[in-house]
């Protein structure tokens, strides 16, 4: 169905904005795909001369609330409970989660008090325990429709918790399907996990003069190194033992984190001048991001949800060191799925520089093994995602 037609159908006329209530947060992988979501929503209406009234409902003095604010999207807190998970059931029964299951319902009443006020059509849940009280009391207390979007390969705790009474649920992988309970499947639909459109609009080139990388050798491969915006110590540790023999073989952009850049600066101060012309240092890459996709080879990097979506959308050979603290254990989740079809590698469990090493060697010196795993990097990849979500999004409020 056509987007035109998707507008077409829903039950009100173009006089009145589409209403939007957003809701997911507390780290960038909720968050960021909910405010591409909303780009695109807002576009989409847009070019069919609708007009969209969205506000996010999320916890205060949080990401989502400072980036609602940046994007000029109007914002509304509720209380959070956050459920602090352990492999020993006695330990759920802590008195931080006691506590905090308490503030559930405080934020469900809250919540149903906003949406009653906002009457919108739509309520999209971006996972986060701020998702919770916002859809109970969408779906259970003010009777509107839900869509849950899941990022990661296996729904987590919020998103579980809303699956089974939400209208549409958006999963980024077909291997999500299988995991689901027959209700849920039967209103699932893979959409991929949404990306930011500028990251695919990279100029490689633009990266080499944008950085100053004078010293780059274009006969050797680029590795991009990346522990997220505050640096992975464990990356960092890894990368620099293993730097000597790396810059033998390829250029290499190292994004360590604010708090890490001097403590790097000191420890490779002695690499040999023709290794460090091929080595650039940089605590935070911000609106060069697209570019230093562009211009790397190969990635070396954790596994979250965003930054795989991006990596795939992109079609790139990566290295994953997955976070093993992440929730649910998700990231080796996302890595061991691309592994497991020859997308990436995954360097599970205990991750020495010999590793790395293994791991990283035959995509630096074979092309054709470097370029076979790019390609299947991108068969996974979805860039369309945030209009696939979008088409969800429009169906659920037209009652399809």
């Amino acid at each position: 169905m056509s987007s035109d037609a998707l507008i077409d159908r829903l039950p009100f006329g173009p006089e009145r904005g589409f209403r939007l209530i957003v809701t997911g947060g507390g780290t960038g992988g909720h968050t960021y795909p909910a405010l591409t979501a909303v780009r695109a929503l807002k576009a989409r209406l847009a070019a069919a001369g609708r007009t969209l009234d969205v506000l996010w409902v999320g916890q205060e003095e949080s990401l989502e609330s400072r980036v609602a604010a940046a994007e000029g999207i109007a914002f509304a807190s509720v209380a959070v409970g956050k459920i602090r998970r352990s492999s020993n059931p006695l330990k759920m029964i802590s008195p931080a989660n006691m506590a905090d299951m308490g503030r559930v319902p405080v934020g469900v009443l809250q919540a149903r008090k906003i949406i009653s006020r906002f009457a919108p059509d739509v309520v999209l849940a971006t996972g986060g325990y701020v998702a919770v009280p916002v859809g109970v009391a969408a779906t259970r207390l003010c009777h509107r429709p839900l869509v849950v979007h899941e990022q990661t390969v296996r729904l987590g705790l919020a998103n579980k918790t809303l699956a089974g009474a939400a209208r549409g649920v958006a999963v980024s992988s077909e291997s999500t399907l299988t995991l689901l309970p027959a209700s849920v499947r039967e209103v699932a639909v893979v959409t991929g996990n949404p990306v930011r459109p500028e990251v695919l609009t990279g100029h490689a080139e633009k990266a080499v003069e944008t950085l100053g990388l004078a010293g780059f050798d274009g006969r050797f491969p680029t590795v991009y190194v990346t522990g997220g915006a505050q640096g992975s110590q464990q990356i960092n540790t890894l990368v620099a033992e293993l730097l000597p023999w790396l810059l033998g073989h390829a250029n290499v952009i190292h994004q360590c984190g604010p708090d890490n850049l001097k403590g790097l600066r000191q420890q490779t101060a002695a690499l040999p001048r023709e290794l460090a012309g091929r080595y650039h240092l940089t605590a935070y890459v911000g609106a060069e991001l697209p570019d230093v996709l562009a211009l790397a080879d190969v990635v070396i990097s954790r596994s979250g949800a965003g930054t795989i979506a991006e990596l795939t959308a992109l079609g790139k050979a990566a290295v994953f060191v997955p976070l093993a603290t992440s929730a649910g254990n998700e990231q080796a989740h996302n890595a061991q799925h691309l592994e497991q079809a020859g997308a990436a590698i995954a360097l599970l469990g205990e991750v020495t520089v010999d590793r790395l090493r293994e791991a990283v060697s035959p995509l630096l010196t074979n092309p054709q093994t470097r370029g076979a795993m790019a390609e299947r990097a991108r068969s996974h990849g979805r860039p369309d995602a945030a209009e696939r979500l979008v088409d969800v999004v429009l169906s659920s409020a037209a009652g399809r």
